[in-house]
Protein backbone atom coordinates (compact mmCIF):
# COMPACT_ATOMS: atom_id res chain seq x y z
CA UNK A 1 0.00 0.00 0.00
CA UNK A 2 1.19 3.37 -1.05
CA UNK A 3 0.13 6.21 1.51
CA UNK A 4 1.35 9.96 1.43
CA UNK A 5 5.10 10.28 2.03
CA UNK A 6 5.69 13.00 5.29
CA UNK A 7 7.64 16.07 4.75
CA UNK A 8 11.34 15.66 4.15
CA UNK A 9 13.56 18.13 6.15
CA UNK A 10 16.59 19.96 4.90
CA UNK A 11 19.57 20.80 7.10
CA UNK A 12 19.25 24.48 8.68
CA UNK A 13 15.33 23.95 8.14
CA UNK A 14 15.64 25.09 3.99
CA UNK A 15 12.78 25.34 1.91
CA UNK A 16 14.08 23.89 -0.86
CA UNK A 17 17.81 22.33 -2.03
CA UNK A 18 19.12 23.32 -5.07
CA UNK A 19 21.78 20.98 -6.61
CA UNK A 20 23.63 21.37 -10.14
CA UNK A 21 24.48 17.76 -12.23
CA UNK A 22 27.22 18.66 -15.60
CA UNK A 23 27.88 15.44 -17.29
CA UNK A 24 31.25 15.18 -18.85
CA UNK A 25 31.22 12.20 -21.18
CA UNK A 26 32.81 9.95 -23.44
CA UNK A 27 31.78 8.37 -26.69
CA UNK A 28 32.47 5.67 -29.04
CA UNK A 29 30.34 6.03 -31.89
CA UNK A 30 28.67 9.45 -31.95
CA UNK A 31 27.31 11.61 -29.22
CA UNK A 32 23.55 12.95 -29.14
CA UNK A 33 24.01 13.88 -32.39
CA UNK A 34 23.50 11.18 -34.62
CA UNK A 35 23.18 8.47 -31.78
CA UNK A 36 21.29 6.31 -34.37
CA UNK A 37 25.13 5.31 -35.68
CA UNK A 38 25.81 3.87 -32.52
CA UNK A 39 23.69 1.01 -32.75
CA UNK A 40 24.87 0.30 -36.41
CA UNK A 41 28.59 0.05 -35.35
CA UNK A 42 29.79 3.25 -37.35
CA UNK A 43 31.14 6.36 -36.17
CA UNK A 44 29.76 9.66 -37.08
CA UNK A 45 32.61 11.79 -37.04
CA UNK A 46 31.37 15.33 -37.11
CA UNK A 47 28.71 14.02 -33.78
CA UNK A 48 31.94 12.37 -31.96
CA UNK A 49 33.86 16.26 -33.00
CA UNK A 50 30.55 17.84 -31.28
CA UNK A 51 31.70 15.91 -28.26
CA UNK A 52 35.02 17.09 -27.99
CA UNK A 53 33.67 20.16 -27.21
CA UNK A 54 33.14 19.61 -23.94
CA UNK A 55 36.63 18.83 -22.96
CA UNK A 56 38.01 21.77 -24.98
CA UNK A 57 35.67 24.37 -24.26
CA UNK A 58 32.56 23.51 -22.24
CA UNK A 59 34.20 22.04 -18.93
CA UNK A 60 36.14 25.08 -18.45
CA UNK A 61 33.60 27.58 -19.00
CA UNK A 62 30.92 25.27 -16.51
CA UNK A 63 34.02 25.85 -14.14
CA UNK A 64 34.59 29.29 -14.40
CA UNK A 65 30.36 30.01 -13.79
CA UNK A 66 30.71 27.88 -10.61
CA UNK A 67 33.69 29.53 -9.58
CA UNK A 68 31.73 32.98 -9.87
CA UNK A 69 28.54 32.04 -8.51
CA UNK A 70 31.03 29.68 -5.48
CA UNK A 71 28.83 27.12 -6.13
CA UNK A 72 30.21 23.39 -6.15
CA UNK A 73 28.86 20.73 -8.45
CA UNK A 74 27.97 17.05 -9.19
CA UNK A 75 29.94 16.06 -12.61
CA UNK A 76 28.02 12.63 -14.40
CA UNK A 77 31.84 10.80 -15.49
CA UNK A 78 31.83 8.20 -18.30
CA UNK A 79 34.48 6.13 -17.48
CA UNK A 80 35.91 6.38 -20.97
CA UNK A 81 36.18 10.27 -20.71
CA UNK A 82 37.81 9.86 -17.42
CA UNK A 83 40.47 7.73 -19.23
CA UNK A 84 40.99 10.49 -21.79
CA UNK A 85 41.59 13.38 -19.86
CA UNK A 86 43.17 13.00 -16.31
CA UNK A 87 43.63 16.33 -15.90
CA UNK A 88 39.88 17.54 -15.92
CA UNK A 89 38.68 14.68 -13.23
CA UNK A 90 41.82 16.21 -11.40
CA UNK A 91 41.22 19.40 -11.28
CA UNK A 92 37.56 19.14 -10.62
CA UNK A 93 38.25 17.28 -7.90
CA UNK A 94 41.00 19.89 -6.63
CA UNK A 95 38.24 22.42 -7.37
CA UNK A 96 35.16 20.65 -4.44
CA UNK A 97 33.37 19.08 -7.11
CA UNK A 98 32.19 15.79 -6.87
CA UNK A 99 32.59 13.34 -9.51
CA UNK A 100 30.20 10.45 -10.12
CA UNK A 101 30.42 7.10 -12.12
CA UNK A 102 28.74 7.57 -15.16
CA UNK A 103 28.68 4.58 -17.23
CA UNK A 104 31.69 3.34 -19.27
CA UNK A 105 31.13 4.76 -22.83
CA UNK A 106 27.57 7.09 -22.95
CA UNK A 107 26.31 5.62 -26.10
CA UNK A 108 26.50 2.02 -25.07
CA UNK A 109 24.09 1.28 -22.95
CA UNK A 110 23.35 -1.64 -20.13
CA UNK A 111 21.44 -4.45 -21.09
CA UNK A 112 20.18 -7.34 -18.95
CA UNK A 113 21.03 -9.89 -21.93
CA UNK A 114 24.37 -8.42 -20.70
CA UNK A 115 24.46 -8.40 -17.07
CA UNK A 116 28.28 -9.04 -16.56
CA UNK A 117 29.37 -6.36 -18.61
CA UNK A 118 27.29 -3.72 -16.66
CA UNK A 119 29.67 -5.08 -13.65
CA UNK A 120 32.56 -4.58 -15.95
CA UNK A 121 31.84 -1.06 -17.11
CA UNK A 122 31.47 -0.13 -13.56
CA UNK A 123 34.23 -1.81 -12.33
CA UNK A 124 36.50 0.15 -15.13
CA UNK A 125 34.42 3.74 -14.85
CA UNK A 126 35.30 3.35 -10.92
CA UNK A 127 38.93 2.52 -11.63
CA UNK A 128 39.37 5.81 -14.08
CA UNK A 129 37.96 7.84 -11.73
CA UNK A 130 39.93 7.30 -8.72
CA UNK A 131 43.36 7.03 -10.74
CA UNK A 132 42.56 10.44 -12.19
CA UNK A 133 41.28 11.84 -8.41
CA UNK A 134 42.57 9.61 -5.87
CA UNK A 135 38.96 9.07 -4.22
CA UNK A 136 36.26 6.51 -4.99
CA UNK A 137 32.87 7.96 -6.78
CA UNK A 138 30.11 7.02 -3.94
CA UNK A 139 26.98 7.79 -7.03
CA UNK A 140 26.29 6.50 -10.27
CA UNK A 141 24.33 7.23 -13.00
CA UNK A 142 23.45 4.74 -15.92
CA UNK A 143 23.95 6.44 -19.31
CA UNK A 144 20.99 7.30 -20.15
CA UNK A 145 19.78 6.96 -16.51
CA UNK A 146 19.04 2.99 -18.13
CA UNK A 147 20.10 0.58 -15.49
CA UNK A 148 19.61 -3.41 -15.23
CA UNK A 149 18.07 -5.40 -12.91
CA UNK A 150 21.28 -5.54 -11.38
CA UNK A 151 22.64 -2.32 -11.05
CA UNK A 152 21.51 -1.57 -7.64
CA UNK A 153 23.12 -4.76 -6.73
CA UNK A 154 26.34 -3.61 -8.08
CA UNK A 155 26.05 -0.53 -6.61
CA UNK A 156 25.76 -1.85 -2.98
CA UNK A 157 29.06 -4.34 -3.86
CA UNK A 158 31.47 -1.75 -4.79
CA UNK A 159 30.38 0.60 -2.25
CA UNK A 160 28.27 3.33 -3.65
CA UNK A 161 25.87 5.55 -1.71
CA UNK A 162 23.83 7.07 -3.71
CA UNK A 163 21.69 5.94 -7.76
CA UNK A 164 20.26 8.39 -10.03
CA UNK A 165 18.80 6.35 -12.26
CA UNK A 166 14.75 6.46 -10.68
CA UNK A 167 12.08 8.70 -11.62
CA UNK A 168 9.28 7.61 -9.06
CA UNK A 169 9.41 10.85 -6.94
CA UNK A 170 10.06 14.27 -5.66
CA UNK A 171 12.37 13.87 -3.15
CA UNK A 172 15.20 11.31 -2.31
CA UNK A 173 14.66 8.24 -0.69
CA UNK A 174 16.88 5.28 1.00
CA UNK A 175 16.22 1.96 -0.63
CA UNK A 176 16.93 -1.37 0.78
CA UNK A 177 19.41 -3.23 -1.41
CA UNK A 178 20.38 -6.70 0.13
CA UNK A 179 19.80 -5.45 3.80
CA UNK A 180 21.97 -2.32 3.03
CA UNK A 181 21.00 1.60 2.31
CA UNK A 182 21.08 2.92 -1.25
CA UNK A 183 19.98 6.49 -1.23
CA UNK A 184 17.81 6.99 -4.66
CA UNK A 185 17.83 10.71 -6.12
CA UNK A 186 15.41 10.59 -8.58
CA UNK A 187 15.36 11.74 -12.07
CA UNK A 188 13.64 15.35 -11.82
CA UNK A 189 15.86 17.79 -14.28
CA UNK A 190 13.58 16.85 -17.15
CA UNK A 191 12.72 21.07 -17.38
CA UNK A 192 15.73 21.63 -16.35
CA UNK A 193 18.25 19.79 -18.61
CA UNK A 194 20.01 21.25 -21.39
CA UNK A 195 18.21 18.46 -24.02
CA UNK A 196 15.14 20.63 -24.39
CA UNK A 197 17.38 22.84 -26.35
CA UNK A 198 19.74 21.00 -28.20
CA UNK A 199 17.77 17.95 -29.12
CA UNK A 200 14.37 16.75 -30.59
CA UNK A 201 12.25 18.75 -29.55
CA UNK A 202 14.38 22.13 -30.07
CA UNK A 203 13.74 25.05 -28.17
CA UNK A 204 15.59 28.39 -27.85
CA UNK A 205 17.70 28.53 -25.11
CA UNK A 206 15.54 30.63 -23.05
CA UNK A 207 13.07 27.70 -22.53
CA UNK A 208 15.84 26.19 -20.16
CA UNK A 209 15.33 29.32 -17.94
CA UNK A 210 11.83 29.17 -18.08
CA UNK A 211 11.58 25.33 -17.15
CA UNK A 212 13.52 26.25 -13.90
CA UNK A 213 12.25 29.63 -13.07
CA UNK A 214 8.90 27.83 -13.50
CA UNK A 215 9.65 24.40 -11.58
CA UNK A 216 11.31 26.48 -8.97
CA UNK A 217 9.14 28.75 -7.97
CA UNK A 218 6.46 26.16 -7.58
CA UNK A 219 8.57 23.83 -5.48
CA UNK A 220 9.84 26.84 -3.34
CA UNK A 221 5.98 27.82 -2.18
CA UNK A 222 5.47 24.05 -1.73
CA UNK A 223 8.79 24.66 0.65
CA UNK A 224 7.23 27.69 2.42
CA UNK A 225 3.79 25.21 3.25
CA UNK A 226 6.19 22.98 4.49
CA UNK A 227 7.07 20.34 2.31
CA UNK A 228 10.68 20.93 0.86
CA UNK A 229 11.65 19.53 -2.34
CA UNK A 230 14.93 19.88 -4.50
CA UNK A 231 15.56 21.09 -7.74
CA UNK A 232 18.22 19.63 -10.04
CA UNK A 233 19.78 22.14 -12.97
CA UNK A 234 21.83 19.52 -15.81
CA UNK A 235 23.99 20.78 -18.48
CA UNK A 236 26.48 18.35 -20.63
CA UNK A 237 29.79 20.15 -20.77
CA UNK A 238 29.26 19.68 -24.79
CA UNK A 239 26.11 21.09 -25.35
CA UNK A 240 25.30 23.28 -22.45
CA UNK A 241 29.14 24.23 -21.99
CA UNK A 242 28.48 26.47 -25.26
CA UNK A 243 27.32 30.29 -25.19
CA UNK A 244 23.96 29.98 -25.89
CA UNK A 245 23.05 28.27 -22.76
CA UNK A 246 26.00 28.94 -20.56
CA UNK A 247 24.18 32.27 -20.05
CA UNK A 248 20.84 31.37 -19.14
CA UNK A 249 22.09 28.89 -16.78
CA UNK A 250 24.28 31.22 -15.02
CA UNK A 251 20.91 33.20 -14.91
CA UNK A 252 19.08 30.53 -13.48
CA UNK A 253 22.15 29.82 -10.83
CA UNK A 254 21.63 34.01 -10.07
CA UNK A 255 18.08 33.71 -10.04
CA UNK A 256 17.76 30.60 -6.79
CA UNK A 257 20.98 32.80 -5.08
CA UNK A 258 18.27 35.55 -4.59
CA UNK A 259 15.89 33.89 -2.54
CA UNK A 260 16.31 33.05 1.12
CA UNK A 261 16.29 29.21 2.41
CA UNK A 262 17.37 27.53 0.08
CA UNK A 263 20.32 25.15 0.44
CA UNK A 264 23.09 24.39 -2.50
CA UNK A 265 24.48 21.17 -2.68
CA UNK A 266 25.90 18.23 -4.35
CA UNK A 267 24.49 15.40 -4.86
CA UNK A 268 26.77 13.75 -1.95
CA UNK A 269 25.90 15.92 0.37
CA UNK A 270 22.30 15.18 -0.06
CA UNK A 271 22.63 11.13 -0.16
CA UNK A 272 24.81 11.98 3.11
CA UNK A 273 22.15 13.96 4.69
CA UNK A 274 19.58 11.62 3.76
CA UNK A 275 21.42 8.65 5.25
CA UNK A 276 22.24 10.89 8.81
CA UNK A 277 18.63 12.27 8.75
CA UNK A 278 16.62 8.90 7.76
CA UNK A 279 18.83 6.14 7.56
CA UNK A 280 17.51 4.77 10.77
Amino acid sequence: MITRRAPIEWPGGARICVCTTIAFEGFVYASQYGQREAASGRPNHFSLSYADYGPKVGIWRIFDILERQGLKATFDVGGLAAERYPEILKEMHERGHEPAGHGYANDVYPSDQDIEGELRDMRATIKAIEAATGARPVGWVSPGSQGTAKTFEYMIQEGFLWNGDDASDDNPFIKRVNGKPLVILPRINFPTNDLIVWVRPQNPPSAYYEGFKETFDFLYEEGKRGSPKWIDLLLHSHMGGRPALAGVYERALEYAKQREGVWFARRRDIAEWILKRYGD
